[in-house]
């Protein structure tokens, strides 16, 4: 095998190598059944008991409780932005981070009313709500919308927000977890709704992982009009298998979920991922080009987000990292700068290697 580069993309992202070895003996012929599981039928007992143990690992490490269940779906988390208000109903009030919460709540404003209830835009997405923020939605608005962490901007949630209507009434809650899924323990129960894109940290793209509650997925309460294949109780009711799932990539995605166990769970990667972040925040603070985009308060673990003080200072250091085998440093192309994505699979050693390149520029 040639070498493998320190990889820093925002997703698709790094997948833990024991993983991507147990793929690649695996994938001409699965546990000797004699073909691959992207060969095999969906129907099938072997992939029965595939997405079946996928389910249950993601069960066992979130503590999911017997009011909700696990859904794996398509489209990503971009059609949650339109199934969860084809669902659940109008009213969402949402708190805008940046481009994710910007398009869902354009997405929800299409289907009924849709409340902007914070945004951090004018000060540049720098930041998300502290929890000594008041957030007073409008009576109308029935469930909160938020995004636990934003690659972009490199923004994240440390604290679960609350929000109520001015008449003291709590609201549910809906979360896009996509870039911190498996990140960290989340208390389940608290959620009508979490989804979560896999391909930035819980394995290849092309599969949405949905926990929600049955009441939701197994009563339809929204518009009549509603596709049948976009309500969750299809989806539900069907096992997740009303058509074809991305059978490899729930496959790759229960692998991923057992490496998170193996290495002790969620609080365990939380801790190592704190570490990671913290390594390159310090570096960052103290370079005398370098300056983070997020404020203290809202930092990502999962994606730190950087500028230099010159652009081509920042084309320079991108050179030498390719030289280096430091790939996917590169900020979103809506908004340039410098970004590493510090996922689970992304090892102390590569942060390390950033660090050290990071110290040893000086433009």
């Amino acid at each position: 095998m040639s070498k493998r580069v320190h990889n820093f993309n925002a997703g698709p992202a790094a997948l833990p190598l024991s993983v991507l070895k147990s793929v690649q003996s695996e994938l001409v012929d699965y546990q000797g059944q004699g073909l691959s599981v992207m060969e095999m039928s969906h129907r099938s007992p072997t992939f029965d008991g595939i997405i079946n143990d996928a389910r249950a690992t993601l069960t066992r490490l979130y503590a999911i409780p017997d009011t909700h269940e696990v859904l794996f779906l398509q489209g990503g988390a971009s059609l949650q932005f339109a199934m969860v208000p084809m669902n659940v109903g109008s009213g969402g009030a949402f708190l805008n981070t940046g481009t994710w919460t910007s398009r869902a709540l354009a997405e929800a404003g299409r289907i009924g009313a849709a409340y902007d209830l914070w945004s951090s835009k004018d000060a540049g997405f720098t930041h998300v709500p502290q929890p000594d923020v008041p957030l007073v939605a409008p009576d109308a608005a029935r469930y909160l919308h938020y995004c636990s962490n934003n690659t972009i901007f490199g923004t994240q949630y440390h604290h679960q927000p609350v929000a109520k209507t001015a008449a003291g009434r709590a609201l549910s809650l809906v979360c896009d977890m996509s870039s911190d899924f498996l990140s960290r323990p989340v208390n389940v129960g608290a959620y009508d709704i979490i989804f979560a894109g896999a391909q930035k940290n819980a394995g290849p793209s092309g599969v949405c992982v949905v926990i929600i509650k049955k009441t939701i997925s197994r009563d339809f309460q929204g518009d009549p009009s509603t596709p049948i294949i976009l309500r969750y109780q299809t989806q539900a009711e069907k096992g997740s298998m009303y058509n074809t799932p991305n059978t490899f990539g729930i496959y790759v995605l229960g692998k991923v979920a057992r490496w998170v166990e193996d290495q002790g769970g969620l609080a365990a990667v939380q801790a190592t991922n704190a570490k990671k972040a913290g390594l390159l925040y310090d570096a960052i603070d103290a370079h005398p080009l370098a300056q983070g985009h997020a404020t203290p308060d809202s930092r990502s673990q999962m994606n730190v987000t950087f500028r230099l003080q010159d652009p081509a200072q920042e084309k320079a250091l991108l050179s030498i990292a390719s030289d280096a085998g430091i790939i996917g440093l590169k900020g979103h192309r809506s908004v340039g700068g410098l970004r590493a994505s510090l996922y689970n699979a992304v090892s102390i050693e590569s942060v390390t290697a950033v660090v050290g390149l990071l110290n040893a520029y000086r433009g």
